[in-house]
């Protein structure tokens, strides 16, 4: 049988199989250099290296599937991953220079964490840029958690080998931090204002206060709330911070100063 019948045969009797490859090409030839000039946008950083970007992007199941040699993006995340750590640990060390190791390294551990960045990429739409694998693709690997920090973690990286540290830097400053940077930080030391100002309603035989949101204000990461809180006595306050939780704990603390100054004023 010569090789033209062979391919005939081949292609008349498997073409399920030529269809798929043929897709699968399609897929990945697609995906080799999208537009990424919104995301710069988004991010505030013109890469010069556009391949730097690309790599950053580049999920594990993608380079797999490709015939091609394709970087990853998983040596990028481990760099972004130090990168990171290090831009965070200045800054906590610029804003709270009163702080102890303890108190720091609890700070930064916060704003690494894997649900934190993970809502800083969903906020940023890093999923949209990402070069997945046709498996990840099926199983909705553009919101999975671990994906998306990676990819913010390489997306630092990326910036960090293009532009240098200050670069990476700002950019850390810029989407990653909360614009609220004190009040997120000293809500993990607080006090509980709030459960002082039930045991006092409680202690003067009145109801639990009740808390809410009045205004919410600026990106999905960087959000400012601001609570009303109202108790039975009819004192009312507002408080605002980066959380729910930490707008709530400064109405507590502002309706305790206001029975506080009655108090004084009655005594």
């Amino acid at each position: 049988m010569s090789r033209a019948v062979r391919k005939r045969y081949n292609l008349a009797h498997y073409p399920g199989s030529r269809r798929m490859s043929r897709l699968s090409e399609v897929h990945h030839r697609s995906m080799a250099r999208p537009s990424f000039n919104r995301l710069e946008k988004r991010i505030g950083y013109k890469f010069r290296n556009k391949d730097l970007l690309i790599e950053a992007l580049t999920h594990s199941s993608y380079a797999q599937e490709v015939s091609r040699p394709t970087r990853d993006n998983e040596l990028m995340e481990f760099l972004g991953d130090a990168v990171l750590s290090f831009a965070v640990t200045l800054r906590l060390l610029e804003a709270f220079p009163e702080y102890d190791e303890g108190k720091l390294s609890l700070a930064r551990s916060s704003l690494v964490a894997a649900h934190y960045l993970s809502g800083v990429a969903a906020g940023l739409s890093l999923g949209d840029y990402l070069r997945l694998g046709q498996s990840e693709e099926r199983t909705g690997g553009r919101d999975k958690s671990g994906i998306l920090v990676d990819a913010l973690e390489a997306l630092l990286a990326a910036v960090y080998r293009d532009g240098g540290f200050e670069e990476a830097r700002r950019l850390i400053e810029r989407v990653v931090l909360p614009a609220d940077l004190a009040g997120q930080v000293d809500d993990l030391f607080a006090t509980n204002y709030k459960g002082a100002l039930q045991e006092r309603l409680q202690a003067e035989r009145q109801g639990p206060a009740h808390y809410s949101v009045v205004v919410e204000e600026g990106l999905e990461h960087q959000k400012t709330f601001t609570v009303e809180v109202k108790t039975g006595a009819g004192v009312v306050a507002r408080g605002s911070g980066g959380s729910k939780k930490a707008a709530q704990q400064q109405a507590a603390k502002h309706v305790l100063a206001i029975l506080a100054s009655k108090v004084e004023s009655d005594g």
